[in-house]
């Protein structure tokens, strides 16, 4: 019964809110791990501002997010047409890329809290919104 709770939250469909959560953790983990690492190596080793470097770094999290999202945690849209779901899924990002941005702004700049401790503070915030914000908008409720 356990293990087949726990087989449950890693593979076959993702049915349920705590299971799609559960996945979803892992998908953001990937798309952080994306996300910072190139923050870091865009502002450090290319001398980019670390506000530019951070919309960068975003946009290659939120497409990493996007292929694990839509083949491991959603299995369900509600849009037959896999562009429009995408720009749908963009514009959501784009609204965690504008949380994103002011969060960093005003813990990095208002706060004077180190840039890549502003990013996980972002992070976990960004990444309730998007989650629900899919959830919600994007895909059908088992």
């Amino acid at each position: 019964m356990i293990i087949q709770k726990i087989k449950s939250l890693f593979m076959g469909e993702a049915k349920g809110t705590i299971v799609q959560l559960f996945r979803y953790g892992f998908v953001g983990g990937a798309a952080f791990v994306v996300d910072y690492g190139a923050l870091y190596a865009l502002t450090e080793f290319a001398g980019l501002h670390y506000l530019l470097s951070a919309t960068i770094s975003f946009i290659l999290g939120l497409t990493v997010n996007y292929l694990l999202s839509i083949s491991w945690v959603f299995n369900n849209g509600k849009l037959s047409n896999r562009l429009l779901e995408f720009l749908v899924f963009a514009l959501i990002g784009v609204i965690g890329l504008g949380l994103n941005t002011l969060i960093m702004y005003v813990s990095t700049d208002l706060l004077s809290i180190h840039y890549m401790i502003s990013k996980i503070i972002s992070t976990i915030l960004v990444f309730f919104w998007n989650f629900f914000a899919r959830k919600i908008i994007l895909f059908k409720a088992k």
